[in-house]
């Protein structure tokens, strides 16, 4: 007889079917594992010979082949122990083979018959749920399987438990789900002195989901304001906190299992490899852009970061997604991260201090700028200058807003442009300006007569690509939303073009 147990693989967040089908067979004694499994999937015939014989169970002396099907898929990670060990049991007749019929299977044994956390839970469950079967899963990721809902969990700490539960003998409680509890961050936006230009342009870059860069010397305050970028950011609704947690579970960042409503911020150093910036390595797992999903990814010292991370950074923020193909493998990770960047204006980074600057100075920071490729500088929504603060800046009082203000107005813009999507789009799933392309911006985004004809004067004056020309548009509905305003008027326009970047080299031609 085979016995068989359902359990998953996993394709980006998505979980795929496999069978773990056991034959005991009369021959030589043996314990084979086939069907393309990875270095930890083979290893699973110790945990599970050690974790029955931590019950007093013993493997029969003959000859058992497991087979994962299909046989083609390739087959990663520890989850498999579970569901090899209960088919395994199965086939020995300890378990009876209709009490886990329909039931979707993963865990990791540990010697002693204990079941450990696994990654990818949360999208497990997910499919057994919408696949109508039950779902057992370790007592330790409960609480995140829950969350799936439409589906009967079993969370047993140990294999014994989950032997008496299936025998009727012992009765599993079903986990409740767990929602994060939420710190109190002291980090607020009025601890920052002066740079009232670049909170501006922090308050319409999260208003609208816009990306920002910002350029100052070293000490200007660039970091600290973009630590302050989720204390004006609005809490995730239920289903973008739904995919932010399906992403950090496949990559086993979803501690205790419980789900939060706090959006990713993620800020990797500058000498992180692409594998790790976009995603893959040997499992392809998820990135930084997958990890920053409705989130904010923090790039400091951007010309720092190796070219390769950098221009990888174009097609994730054109189109939302993070694409890894492998010889073997071809996943989609969802990446509709806000990118916010910093940067000095040149190595050195004093290029405007001519009492502090290099003396190579200006042509340093335009080669500097220069290691930023034309297409990414392109796809940046806000350039701000973030100048130095003097003594006398410092000495001023705080300001009199703080983020609750300031996310008081980016909270009301981002109704406003939800309920515009909605009236407009239709079924689409747009939430913030920053998402709208194509006929849909020029529904969103009606000109009065004086904002049309300044818009096509900068974009003839400053040789605006398609790309800018769109992505000033979308700025200057953002500020409109901000202000309240339906129609997109000149001054709204002549805001969001302040925003655009300058050229050093092409100053540095104007200038003579």
């Amino acid at each position: 007889m085979v016995a068989t147990i359902e359990t998953v693989a996993f394709e980006g967040i998505e979980a795929r079917r496999v069978e773990v089908q056991v034959l005991i067979a009369n021959g030589l004694p043996s314990f084979t594992i086939v069907g393309l499994p990875d270095k930890a999937v083979t290893e699973a015939r110790e945990r599970v010979r050690a974790a029955l014989s931590a019950l007093g169970l013993s493997l029969p002396p003959k000859r058992i082949t497991v087979n994962l099907s299909p046989a083609d898929r390739p087959k990663e990670g520890s989850h498999y122990d579970l569901p090899i060990a209960v088919a395994i049991l199965v086939a020995m007749d300890v378990i009876p083979a209709d009490s886990v019929s329909d039931t979707v299977i993963m865990g990791e044994l540990g010697l002693d018959g204990t079941i450990r956390a696994v990654s990818g839970v949360l999208p497990a469950a997910i499919y057994a749920s919408a696949a109508e079967m039950a779902f057992v899963c370790p007592a330790e990721t409960g609480p995140e399987a829950a969350w799936a809902g439409g589906t009967t969990v079993m969370a047993p700490a140990s294999l014994l438990a989950l032997m008496n539960h299936l025998k009727g003998t012992q009765v599993l409680g079903n986990p409740e789900p767990v929602l994060a509890q939420e710190h109190v961050s002291c980090i607020d936006l009025a601890d920052v002195k002066g740079q009232e230009t670049a909170k501006r342009a922090l308050e319409i870059a999260a208003a609208g989901g816009h990306t920002l860069m910002m350029i100052g010397p070293p000490g200007s305050g660039k970091s600290m304001l973009a630590a302050r970028m989720p204390s004006i950011l609005p809490p995730l609704l239920p289903e973008e906190a739904l995919e932010v947690s399906m992403i950090a579970s496949v990559a086993g960042q979803l501690p205790g299992g419980a789900i939060s409503r706090t959006r990713p911020m993620r800020t990797p150093h500058h000498s992180a490899s692409q594998p790790a910036l976009i995603g893959g390595g040997a499992r392809a797992n998820p990135g930084e852009v997958s990890l920053a999903h409705n989130g904010v990814l923090f790039l400091d010292e951007l010309p720092e970061f190796s070219r390769g991370c950098l221009e990888a950074l174009r097609q994730p923020l054109e189109t939302g997604e993070a694409v890894i193909a492998r010889a073997q493998v071809h996943v989609t990770y969802p990446a509709g991260f806000q990118l916010v960047a910093a940067m000095n204006p040149c190595r050195c980074g004093y290029l405007a201090d001519e009492a502090r600057s290099c003396n190579r100075a200006p042509l340093c920071g335009a080669d500097y700028q220069a290691k930023i490729s034309g297409p990414l500088y392109d796809r940046m929504d806000l350039f701000v200058e973030v100048p130095a603060l003097s003594a006398h800046d410092m000495t001023k009082p705080p300001a009199a807003e703080t983020s609750a203000v300031v996310a008081g107005r980016v909270d009301r813009a981002r109704v406003r442009q939800k309920n515009r999507f909605d009236a407009i789009a239709g079924g689409e799933t747009l939430r913030v300006n920053a998402q709208a392309n194509g006929k849909l911006l020029e529904k969103i985004a009606p000109l009065d007569a004086d904002a049309q004809a300044l818009l096509t004067r900068a974009a003839d004056g400053y040789r605006l690509s398609a790309r800018a020309y769109h992505r000033v548009l979308k700025v200057a509905r953002t500020i409109a939303d901000l202000a309240g305003d339906d129609i997109i008027a000149a001054a709204h326009i002549a805001e969001a073009l302040s925003y655009r970047r300058i050229d050093v080299r092409q100053a540095l031609k104007r200038t003579g």
